[in-house]
């Protein structure tokens, strides 16, 4: 019956289709975090050189906005860049410390922290040079572990209350996505306002 109809239901269907396939989920400019089937160590080795380049990506992400521009939400309803800026190295402080803990404790639990509270404390209306210092120093010891970890220390187990049982390689995979992520909400956003 609807072919029938021509131009009718089919079309206004598939119009629906191709109009959502068109429009990008602004909340995940590269796509939500799936981590493949297999890691190996040329996956291992691209995720921690995607951490690795993180502060400087950043940096160039944010160099030459307008205090107006930190200010801009990066989607509607979504974070400014500033607090989006700041909430990286508050989620990668965690995350070092998750590591940290996976490679020094049995299959330790890990505390999970509510990003959206954080995102509306003080520090979050900070010169955004203060979180990209603290990027750099971060990344700086983070990345000098993760080069050192040994095969088995990348399966070593710990458990998100969230999501479960994790391994380290699972945390190392899923920052490297985090770190393109927030980058991509500020560069998407530069290129829809032509900034």
């Amino acid at each position: 019956m609807a072919f029938a109809l021509g131009f009718g239901v089919w079309d206004l269907g598939f119009a629906l289709y191709k109009s959502r396939m068109a429009t990008p989920d602004l909340r995940y400019p590269i796509g939500e975090f799936r981590l493949s089937a297999t890691t190996t160590p040329a996956t291992r080795s691209d995720a921690i050189a995607a951490i690795a380049a993180l502060p400087e990506q950043m940096r160039a992400a944010v160099s030459g906005l307008s205090e107006s521009q930190l200010d801009t939400p990066y989607r509607p309803d979504g974070w400014t860049v500033r607090q989006v800026v700041h909430h990286v190295p508050d989620s990668h402080l965690n995350a070092y410390i998750r590591l940290k803990l996976a490679i020094t404790e049995n299959n330790p639990t890990i505390k999970p922290y509510d990003q959206e509270a954080f995102a509306q404390l003080p520090d979050q209306r900070l010169p955004i040079d203060v979180s990209l210092s603290l990027l750099d120093a971060l990344h700086a010891r983070w990345t000098t572990v993760l080069r050192a970890l040994t095969p088995d220390q990348y399966a070593r187990p710990l458990v998100h209350p969230e999501i479960g049982q994790i391994t380290v390689d699972y945390l190392v995979h899923h920052y490297a996505w985090h770190s393109r992520h927030h980058v991509a909400h500020i560069t998407r956003l530069r290129e829809r306002e032509g900034w």
